[in-house]
């Protein structure tokens, strides 16, 4: 993965009051720490730090910070955003070795088409959607792929059934599910009638053939009083 370039400005003011005056015009507050060296508070223009958080990578984009004239490669650790304009307030970056493993999340896409599941009215429930790697910086996937062609109902496609790229590990259980084939809440439904529908239709037929034996009994009273007259 390229690393791409993002110019900060650093000495910037302190305080909550010139803090907002840099969100007015246009910049984001942050700061860059790691590799055991001091951190930097610094601000960046935010359509830059758009158009970094936008390529494919997404927010495990490579960026190489330039921190007066110091290039440093690093990555977004944490962003925090408005509560309720969602606009971001503040980004962390830290320093990254070129050469060393970092932890990072990594989206989770599912691709293909399970058509023997959706012939049986089935439907793909997907309950992780990214995934816990440790990778070296050059080799961060932009998304993991999770194949469903095969998937069926009851079965699952596990974090094992993944295809790690090279220089990528994860320490999540291999047996944790990703995507599960079920039925849709409407064929359940269908099903539970259709049982219902039988168990009532075998209780009436048990029921009839109940009451058939009992009248043959009776008759069977009835022709054992004649013999005793």
């Amino acid at each position: 993965m390229a690393a791409v370039a993002l110019k900060t400005e650093t000495g910037r003011p302190q305080g909550s009051a010139a803090t907002r005056r840099l969100r007015r015009e246009g910049k984001v507050p942050g700061v860059v720490y790691g590799l055991g060296k001091d951190p930097v508070a610094v601000c960046v223009e935010w359509p830059e730090l758009r158009a970094v958080l936008t390529t494919d990578a997404g927010i495990n984009a490579l960026i190489t910070l330039d921190v007066e004239g110091d290039k440093q490669l690093s990555i977004v650790k944490d962003i925090q955003r408005h509560p309720v304009r969602r606009s971001v307030m503040h980004v962390d970056f830290i320093r990254i070795d070129p050469d060393a493993e970092l932890l990072i999340e990594v989206p989770l896409s599912v691709i293909g088409d399970a058509k023997e599941l959706l012939a049986a009215n089935g439907m793909v429930d997907q309950v992780m959607f990214s995934l816990s790697l440790w990778s070296t910086p050059d080799a961060i996937p932009d998304e993991l792929e999770v194949d469903i062609s095969e998937l069926t109902v009851g079965d699952s496609f596990r974090v094992e059934d993944l295809k790690l790229p090279a220089g990528t590990r994860t320490e999540v259980d291999p047996e944790e599910s990703i995507a599960i084939g079920t039925v849709t809440r409407s064929t359940l439904e269908a099903m539970a009638a259709d049982e219902a529908a039988e168990a009532a239709e075998e209780a009436g037929e048990d029921g009839a053939a109940a009451g058939g034996e009992t009248d043959g009994d009776g008759g069977g009273d009835a022709d054992g009083g004649g013999d005793s007259e």
